[in-house]
């Protein structure tokens, strides 16, 4: 009976952790894209995953865009080399919080956290990103 009993709570632990996985998904392709496309310096893509307020600002000209991420100090999403998420915290059914580890070319880690909100027929798309270098190396 013990072991039932066990057994019972293991699979109840494991059941937020598989409904957590599942929502994670929608905000990381989200974060996942726009870091790829900076990566690349495709500014026309790294655009289309970010805010409604920067599409609007960054229409005419998406590849200034990339340009100004990166000399705001956010060069370092652009120039990693690997990213992995981190914990994440719902703020509201429609706005996120997500922790984001980048490592960059020198092997330098960077932590970010970035807010994304489910906009209207959008999607999950970037409002925001705080960005800090964190002691040690990356892998």
């Amino acid at each position: 009976m013990r072991i039932l009993w066990v057994l019972a709570l293991s699979i109840l632990l494991m059941m937020p952790a598989t409904a957590q996985e599942a929502m994670e998904q929608p905000w990381r392709a989200s974060v996942t894209g726009q870091i790829e496309a900076l990566r690349s310096a495709d500014g026309e893509t790294a655009l289309s995953f970010a805010g409604a307020a920067f599409r609007a600002r960054y229409q005419s000209d998406p590849q200034r865009f990339a340009q100004d991420v990166a000399r705001s100090g956010y060069g370092p999403i652009g120039a990693s080399r690997t990213h992995s998420f981190g914990t994440f915290r719902k703020l509201s059914p429609g706005v996120v919080l997500q922790e984001v580890e980048l490592i960059d070319a020198d092997g330098r880690v960077w932590e970010a956290v970035y807010q994304l909100a489910d906009e209207r027929d959008e999607g999950w798309r970037v409002q925001g990103v705080m960005l800090r270098s964190t002691p040690g190396l990356g892998i």
